[in-house]
């Protein structure tokens, strides 16, 4: 749901300090990168740009695994990527890895969108880039909202599953995805993108890269606008984005400025509908909607959500011998934007405000439109150091993060004013949260076929609210998250591996509003087979993942939309993972994976005794499948199919609460041109033609919804629809 739900104030109590912690931030950044510039001029030209290259991936190296890791994972390339970057969101480009799901408020991709791993929904899935936090402090949730097009500054996406390694941000309890910025290009290019589709959809992006100037400097950026009107009624996005990136590449020594961002204004469309209304009205969306003083029904017309959020981020790697490589990294991000509300029959209490008498008569209530503000800031310093020798590989980490959020609410306009004055605002909350850890984790070839793996990490975090909404707040938490394990090489293409992986993690801020919860604990086992031969690659493993404690989805929601979660004593999930790679020859390949699982809450208390219940929002079978055919050079053909099995909406087993399964296909056309001659080959290198058609089958289906009270709701998606698109690159 929107993190705009998850309001932040006491605005003008701390203006000033965050404006020194603004300024400090700035200085400290600039100061440092002249310091390090200073460093990288006095270095030769680099001789060998394989290890350049390889700096790059330092960037992400303390939070990524390999296939010598004992970890479940599948690597996202950059171009998988662009086969199917048409304008939609990264999690509905990942739809087709093992044991994800995803869905669209909007029903098309585009705008608010989530995605669930192993029915872990999206704030239990650490979301990292280069290595830094993503993930929103309080509400633990990813807003891909916030970054429209960033698949197009991606160079590679990593999924971890289950617990995986340790990571910088909150703890994984389902999956850890990291995400790596498009690394420098030797020589200038440039590229302008567009696309069409369905629902009035189009996305314009340009691309630039001076490549190495004086073979040392690049510099390159994006600038991206997005819009589409949804599948769903008045569901529009107005998406726009920016990325610019400063490279400075030294004999051992990479360092990266980055500046990105986003600004969104999406009408609100998580409301769901109702299974009468969907019968007869899939696009129907209640956002919005009054009763004016003739009695029509009108939608307010700018029921919206409005959001910027800018990051910044300084990296230094440094190659300091053949054994030992660092990274050090200072990040900002500003985030600020309010939501509105058109409201009826609003009690003057509940905002601050006092009954009035017009004509003898007591009026306490009063239409009226509000908006709930979010103002934050999120600062701080991630660091690896990584030994390798013939043996060993270690790396030591760690960072620590602050964020500072404000909340506040006010009242635009009211039928009735009663009282309140201009700028008033009817609450003011302030947030702070430190968050801080140290790690070691390493690999160790104990013989020429066995490998131990050893990861401990040590994490702090202090969270403390008073909020009207929260009471007053003030926890702090310190975890021990020890991994462990073992890696057996049959033979050159058998790899057996085996983990153990324990995880805590604190309550969220809306689990504060709901009750007194307790914090998280996972005991997380995975056993698995990995197969590399030349033309067929096999991924399987069977995790185990015990809980204590899990804050489940009850699949409620409050009054703002925020999900509702509770604490489960005790509740566990089994499950086997397979995919695999067949080429069945030069021209023909086959991707397919599949997950079968059981997740249950143990003894759960529902009322009338203790029983055993299926775990909200996580089906037992998830299956993906994608057919490759490349007839000629430059011509990519695919059929992507996914299948999503039965899941409860609730932990109560009810026939009600049933999200029933679905099974969707989509086709994926790319033709790629690279001119030799005539005009067309005057600059341009390539022009590439992209077709998406989604759910070609038009089936109905329903991929998320919730339950108020004993009512089902449900985010229908979208029929057939489609995205056309052209690049050129020079």
């Amino acid at each position: 749901m929107n993190h705009l739900f998850y309001i932040r104030s006491t605005k003008y109590k701390v203006q000033s300090s965050k404006t020194k912690t603004f300024k400090l931030f700035s200085g400290l950044f600039s100061i440092l990168f002249f310091l390090f510039s200073l460093v990288s001029f006095s270095q030769d030209k680099p001789k060998d740009t394989t290890k350049v290259s390889q700096l790059d991936e330092v960037l992400v190296s303390a939070v990524r695994v390999t296939t010598k890791t004992p970890v479940s994972f599948s690597n996202l390339d950059k171009k998988e990527i662009k086969y199917r970057n048409l304008g939609q969101d990264i999690p509905i480009l990942m739809n087709y890895l093992p044991s994800v799901v995803t869905t669209s408020d909007a029903g098309n991709g585009v705008g608010y969108t989530g995605i669930r791993v192993r029915g872990s929904d999206a704030t239990r899935v650490n979301v990292t880039i280069n290595g830094i936090p993503y993930n929103d402090s309080e509400s633990q949730g990813t807003f891909w909202v916030n970054m429209p097009d960033f698949a197009s500054s991606l160079e590679s996406v990593q999924l971890q599953r289950g617990v995986g390694t340790s990571t910088n941000g909150a703890g994984a309890f389902g999956a850890s995805l990291n995400m790596l910025t498009d690394n420098y290009s030797k020589k200038s290019t440039g590229e302008i993108s567009s696309s069409i589709g369905s629902f009035n959809t189009n996305k314009n992006t340009v691309k630039f890269s001076t490549g190495l100037m004086n073979d040392h400097f690049e510099i390159a950026g994006r600038l991206s606008t997005l819009k589409s009107d949804g599948y769903i009624d008045r569901a529009t996005s107005n998406l726009k984005s920016y990325f610019l990136q400063g490279t400075y590449v030294g004999n051992t020594t990479l360092i990266k400025a980055l500046a990105f961002g986003g600004t969104e204004k999406t009408y609100q469309s998580w409301n769901g509908i109702d299974a009468a209304t969907m019968e007869t009205d899939r696009t129907f969306n209640s956002a919005g909607m009054f009763t004016d003083e003739f009695g029509n029904t009108r939608f307010y017309d700018n029921e919206t959500d409005n959001y910027q959020q800018d990051h910044y981020q300084l990296h230094w790697n440094e190659k300091v011998s053949g054994k030992w490589s660092t990274n050090l990294a200072f990040h900002y991000t500003k985030g600020r934007g309010y939501f509105e509300n058109y409201k009826e029959d609003a009690k003057f209490s509940s905002y601050g405000l006092t009954p009035i008498v017009i004509g003898g008569t007591t009026i306490k209530t009063t239409d009226l439109v509000r908006q709930k503000w979010l103002d934050n800031d999120f600062y701080g310093t991630t660091f690896s150091a990584n030994y390798k020798n013939d043996k060993l590989d270690l790396i030591l980490g760690g960072g620590w993060n602050k964020y500072e959020g404000e909340h506040f609410g006010k009242v635009i306009w009211a039928r009735y004013a009663s009282t309140s004055e201009l700028g008033d605002l009817y609450y003011e909350d302030f947030a702070t949260k430190t968050d801080g850890n140290i790690f070691a984790k390493a690999n160790y070839q104990i013989t020429e076929r066995i490998s131990l793996f050893g990861d401990l990490q040590l994490r702090n975090v202090h969270y403390k609210a008073d909020s009207w909404e929260t009471g007053v707040v003030n926890d702090n938490f310190n975890f021990f998250n020890p991994k462990a394990g073992l890696n057996y090489d049959i033979d050159s293409k058998n790899k057996l591996y085996f983990s153990y992986a324990r995880a805590n993690r604190e309550p969220n801020r809306t689990d504060y509003e709901n009750g007194n919860p307790k914090p998280e604990k996972l005991n997380d086992f995975e056993l698995g087979w990995r197969f590399d031969a030349q033309k067929v690659k096999i991924n399987s493993n069977i995790y185990y993942m015990a809980y204590r404690d899990q804050l489940i989805l009850t699949g409620k929601l409050d009054d703002v939309g925020n999900p509702i979660r509770s604490n489960s004593d005790k509740s566990y999930r089994l499950g086997l993972e397979v995919d695999a790679t067949i080429a069945l020859s030069e021209k023909f390949i086959i991707r397919p994976n599949f997950t079968l699982s059981d997740n249950k809450n143990v003894d759960l208390n529902i009322g009338y005794g203790e029983v055993n219940t299926a775990i909200a929002y996580s089906p037992a079978i998830v299956a993906g499948n994608i057919f490759i055919y490349k007839p000629i050079e430059g011509l990519y053909l695919s059929l992507l199919q996914k299948f999503v099995g039965d899941q409860y909406m609730n932990n109560l087993d009810s026939p009600e609460a049933i999200l029933e399964s679905y099974f969707v296909n989509d086709i994926n056309v790319s033709y790629e041109i690279k001119p030799k001659s005539g005009p067309m080959a005057i600059g341009i290198q390539s022009i590439t033609i992209t077709g998406l058609v989604n759910n070609v089958f038009d089936k109905e289906y329903v991929s998320n919804g919730y339950m108020w009270d004993v009512y089902p709701y449900y985010y229908p998606q979208a029929g057939i629809n489609f995205l056309l698109g052209l690049s050129l690159k020079f």
